[in-house]
């Protein structure tokens, strides 16, 4: 492993970072000329000042910083927060900023988080220096701009969306918050079903290296990842979600939006829609296509979208009482992961779901050719039978790539995809539902129990859940990976396994198929060549899947 080389704080930033710094700040000022150049609403002539800062923080470090201050308008200004997404600069919310404050009169301040671009520190993930930083950044604006002490919010893509989170639940200033691909749960996020995600912990260590600056925390939890050690992740997890501290985001009253995009390779939105269910006080759920960020990046530069239209309701709602209708509309609004279909509202997460289905497994076949029957889903119960799967070895069944997959899905409706006849039967389980003469739409969280026994410790298996064309052509709907450790070889193991959320249109004549393996590209896997794992039905356990139905 590459040494790491620490930077003194007051080293100049080097060019690798500052030749793309100097690109997207030219990016951001054409998008930002056609913001400020818009007129804003005859009602209300108001302009904005952008200024650079450096704002020294509860330690010393220095935070670089975008203040964008209303013109025109006299203050006292409701405060918007902005931290950086990981390995992004203040700029990144520039273009959403200027109008905040041009349309709407938001004293906005949008800062690189600590260790990364500009700002000095080391990156700590999250940790309690970064959420002291947000304090901190609330304490200068309140100090040198006309900010309301009364009214402040905090929103952020990702990174930043995971911070204002945090710093709601620590700092009871804050009054509203927008999370927009944020996380609520680091481990679940990081480690799914006791699974490592690779892709997304080596993007996230790329971006790292070579955008910022990296803590001592986030140094010795890769030292310990290369290793093939989760366990410092894990250890630093708790105290870095908010989901170990709803109660005090609970207890503040503190107002919560987030958005969150169906295909989240990051972070997967079934412990989003958990936290969810966990808040108690004002709050609002968008869930629509799209992968890690992909919903809000054009928002977050000023152009029109869906998601910071609803960021701006919120604040306007919540920090400045505007009777915009927020408080008395359906709080949980979804669009359908395919088909470019309409927004719906519904009064919680679990509305979405009008009914739920189990089909029971039969025996699979290893007959690909009659891949439509080759292992049935019925209503009854079958038990009895097992099947065994050689692992180690992948097939066409798969998760997707992160970032990529969701935005082909969002962008182009293009889904992962898979030809089941293709899925190579002594290496995966197949079953097949009854077509579906007109139609179906599957919405809500899909749920899946099996009984596997392996020949080692450790087993990593994979569920799929697809909707399939009468050429046996299927669109991944959703998956779980799930990695048994410390298992008896030979002993059976029962799992139950929530696969992500998803709403999703089957169209009329097509099947749902459900496919098991035992190696994704996406995830580390504990599968080995020369190993098996069996699959079974016993009658106490039934295999089954249960979907949910609008």
């Amino acid at each position: 492993m590459r040494p790491v080389r620490e930077i003194p704080r007051s080293a100049p930033p080097s060019r690798r970072r500052t030749a793309p710094f100097r690109l997207l700040a030219a990016l951001v000022a054409t998008v930002l000329a056609a913001v400020l150049l818009t007129p804003a609403p005859a009602s209300a002539a108001i302009g904005a000042d952008i200024r650079y800062v450096t704002i020294t923080s509860h330690d010393g470090t220095t935070l670089k910083a975008k203040v964008i201050t209303p013109t025109g308008v006299e203050g006292p200004h409701p405060l918007l927060v902005m931290p950086s997404a990981w390995a992004t600069p203040h700029l990144l919310y520039v273009g959403a900023g200027a109008r905040l404050a041009h349309e709407s009169g938001y004293q906005v301040v949008t800062y690189s988080s600590r260790g990364f671009w500009d700002s000095g520190g080391g990156i700590e993930v999250a940790g309690p220096q970064d959420r002291a930083d947000a304090s901190a950044v609330i304490d200068w604006a309140l100090e040198n701009t006309d900010a309301d002490p009364d009214r402040i919010g905090m929103a952020g893509i990702s990174y930043g969306g995971g911070i204002s989170l945090l710093t709601a639940a620590e700092d009871d200033r804050v009054k509203a918050v927008a999370s927009l691909s944020g996380w609520a749960d680091l481990a679940e996020s990081l480690y799914p079903g006791h699974t490592v995600d690779v892709q997304s912990a080596e993007l996230l260590l790329g971006a790292a290296a070579l955008t910022g600056r990296k803590g001592e925390t986030l140094t010795a939890v890769e030292r310990a990842y290369r290793r093939g050690d989760i366990q410092p992740a894990l250890d630093m997890a708790p105290d870095r979600s908010a989901a170990t501290k709803v109660d005090r985001i609970n207890a503040n009253g503190t107002a919560v939006m987030m958005a969150h995009g169906w295909n989240d390779g990051m972070f997967p939105v079934g412990h989003i829609t958990d936290f969810y269910g966990e808040l108690t006080g004002p709050k609002r759920l968008m869930l629509a296509p799209g992968d890690h960020a992909t919903q809000e990046l054009f928002g977050a530069a000023g152009l029109p979208d869906e998601v910071w239209a609803g960021v701006g309701d919120w604040f306007d709602h919540h920090l400045k009482g505007e009777d915009n209708g927020v408080d008395t509309a359906d709080p949980v609004m979804v669009k359908p992961n395919n088909g470019r279909g309409a927004w719906t509202s519904h009064q919680d997460w679990e509305s979405v779901t009008g009914d739920r289905r189990t089909y029971h497994l039969g025996r699979p076949s290893t007959d690909w050719l009659r891949w439509q029957s080759s292992g049935a889903m019925g209503t009854e119960p079958s038990t009895g039978w097992s099947y065994g799967m050689r692992t180690g070895i992948g097939t066409t069944a798969q998760s997707g790539t992160v970032l990529l997959s969701g935005a082909l899905q969002q962008f182009f409706d293009v889904p992962t995809g898979v030809l089941l006849p293709t899925i190579d039967r002594y290496r995966a389980a197949v079953w097949t539902s009854p077509a579906h003469p007109n139609g179906v739409r599957v919405a809500g969280t899909p749920e899946a129990t099996f009984t596997f026994t392996p020949t080692a410790k450790k087993q990593s298996v994979y569920v799929y859940l697809y909707a399939v064309d009468s050429y046996g052509k299927g669109a991944l709907l959703s998956h779980a990976p799930y990695t048994l450790r410390d298992a008896t070889p030979g002993s059976p193991v029962t799992v139950t396994t929530e696969l992500w959320p998803v709403v999703w249109d089957v169209p009329a004549g097509h099947r749902l198929a459900v496919v098991v393996d035992t190696r994704d590209l996406r995830y580390g896997s504990e599968s080995t060549v020369g190993n098996r794992v069996t699959v079974t039905s016993p009658e106490a356990e039934p295999s089954r899947v249960v979907i949910p139905i609008a």
